[in-house]
């Protein structure tokens, strides 16, 4: 059977999301959902695929598996593909899928589309609309001329939304022999982040060039802070050593779903935008008032944010 598989890594980082847009694949091609779970998995699994109509839980997990390693992953998975037909297979624009996506899809000689913001099929045929150069532009992708494909969706830009009609699905475990397979990169010192992540925050004021200077960039953050929210960055302030990597948000930094997100000093570029479009509320500050900015803001303030982003700050604190 031609599936929809809808693959991720645990049951977070857009797992519900990316199983709504599979269940409207799916029943738009008139074929079943498949949840493939690698890895660790949440106690109300069966409970989570049920109310996104999945017809079958697929669930790996090994001992090699506990962590993520690229080699490991790409030969689970292949190993996978093998023995289950599919015809499209989601996975969540995360970091790890950008290193495993397109070796898996040249493993079993499938066809790949990345940056995936928006999908639908039609009468049997599946278009992707991505984002391109660098998130510049967006290009249509229509996936013929190949019999399988592997397609990255961004999740910030889908909605949550329960199946018409629940399931209650198996759940079943996978079988794979990764004996044999060892990473050939070891990672000898890992990174280490603690307390919130502006992944999860429901207030976000970010900063651009528009600040000027390092040292101003502590007027982010005390807005952030009397507002209750996580202060953010444009990729270039943080290119500049400005503000900590943890903090960028665009397409390659953090993609944000915030209810609030206030954009000091940035121009809008659509690779930055791509990382807070799914905003609830934004508000834009830039002196420059044909900034492309604020053709996504829903307020927008033309002036310094030098000036503005203090006054912003004390009207807060009262």
């Amino acid at each position: 059977m031609s599936r929809v598989v809808v693959c991720t890594w645990g049951t977070t980082g857009g797992a519900e999301e990316l199983l709504t847009l599979g269940h409207g694949v799916a029943t738009a091609l008139g074929t079943e959902l498949t949840w493939l779970v690698v890895g660790a998995t949440a106690e109300d699994l069966g409970g989570i695929a049920g109310r996104h109509g999945v017809a079958t839980v697929d669930r790996i997990v090994d001992a090699k598996l506990t962590t993520f390693g690229g080699d490991v992953a790409v030969e689970a998975l292949a190993q996978y593909a093998r023995q289950f037909e599919f015809r499209l297979w989601l996975v969540p624009q995360t970091f790890d899928a950008r290193l495993t996506a397109p070796r898996l899809a040249a493993r079993i000689d499938a066809g790949v589309v990345m940056n995936g913001l928006a999908l639908g099929a039609d009468g049997g045929e599946i278009a992707v609309t991505a984002s391109a150069f660098g998130g510049d532009t967006r290009v249509v992708y229509l996936l013929a001329g190949a019999e399988r494909y592997i397609v990255g969706m961004s999740t910030s830009a889908l909605a949550v939304e329960p199946a018409p009609t629940a399931t209650t699905p198996p759940v079943r475990d996978v079988a794979l022999d990764l004996n044999g397979t060892e990473e050939r990169i070891q990672v000898v010192a890992r990174t280490e982040t603690s307390g919130p992540r502006i992944e999860e925050a429901t207030i976000l004021v970010a900063g651009g060039r528009g600040l000027g200077d390092k040292a101003n960039y502590r007027l982010v953050e005390e807005l952030a802070e009397a507002l209750g929210g996580m202060a953010a960055a444009s990729r270039p302030i943080v290119d500049e050593g400005w503000a900590e990597p943890a903090r960028q948000v665009g397409l390659t930094g953090k993609i944000t779903r915030p209810q609030l997100y206030v954009a000091a000093g940035i121009s809008g570029a659509s690779q930055h935008m791509v990382g807070c479009a799914a905003a609830k509320t934004l508000v834009a500050i830039n002196r420059d008032p044909e900034a492309a900015i604020f053709r996504y803001a829903k307020y927008g303030i033309v002036g310094d944010c030098l000036e503005i982003l203090p006054a912003l700050t004390r009207a807060v604190k009262g």
